[in-house]
């Protein structure tokens, strides 16, 4: 195999011990289901997270895994509006919260302080919530990269929502460097893109 030679996440599996439960679970959160084939030996369902590359499967003779024994991992960009959706479906989540010490551990109970990061700092505010078996999933807020973690020759964008919000952290930026430079930006379309750009490859924002 050539060191260039790509292997994307496809799927990962979460066990599960009532499968219908489950799988209403996640419809009832607006995932889309795939796929759901198989028998009483052997069923796999499978879904889609919103704007995700990676889908969730479980079923019926897929892990020996113990159920609620998963821990995943979700990319939001306003944690604060997951919240409430996933409160809306019945979801149950946890309030939102950061890293206490300043650092961006998501783990240890003991250090979380509520609220999201006061500096609101990419990948540094979080929730979590648990499906009906305690298969933990946490969110994590990232609205920018960190160097080298994207492709640089691109910057795109999951859904509409996502590009929305990115719009919305320009407009604000650029309402920021309006008033520095104290008139009005005609070039504000160029300024939008750099923002937008540099905010999603994780370089140098402009001022």
């Amino acid at each position: 195999m050539s060191a260039t030679e790509e292997m994307r996440l496809e799927a990962v599996v979460i066990p599960v011990s009532d499968v219908d439960r489950a799988k209403a679970f996640y419809q009832g959160l607006g995932w889309r289901l795939d796929a759901d084939l198989g028998n009483e030996t052997f069923r796999i369902v499978q879904f889609n997270p919103p704007g995700s590359d990676c889908s969730v499967q479980f079923g019926i003779g897929l892990t020996t895994a113990a159920p609620g024994s998963a821990q995943s991992l979700l990319v939001v960009s306003d944690v604060e509006a997951a919240r409430d959706e996933l409160a809306a479906n019945g979801a149950g989540p946890s309030d939102v919260f950061h890293d206490g010490s300043g650092g961006y551990n998501r783990w240890d109970p003991s250090i979380r302080a509520t609220g999201p990061d006061p500096e609101r700092r990419t990948y540094a505010s979080f929730l979590e919530f648990t499906d009906p078996d305690g298969n933990l999933w946490q969110l994590q807020e990232i609205t920018s990269r960190l160097p080298g973690r994207i492709d640089a020759t691109t910057a795109a964008y999951s859904s509409v929502d996502d590009l929305r919000r990115a719009l919305e952290r320009a407009a604000a930026a650029h309402g920021e460097h309006e008033k520095r430079i104290g008139a009005a930006d005609e070039q504000w379309p160029e300024w939008y893109a750099t923002y937008m750009l540099a905010e999603r490859l994780g370089t140098e924002l402009p001022t």
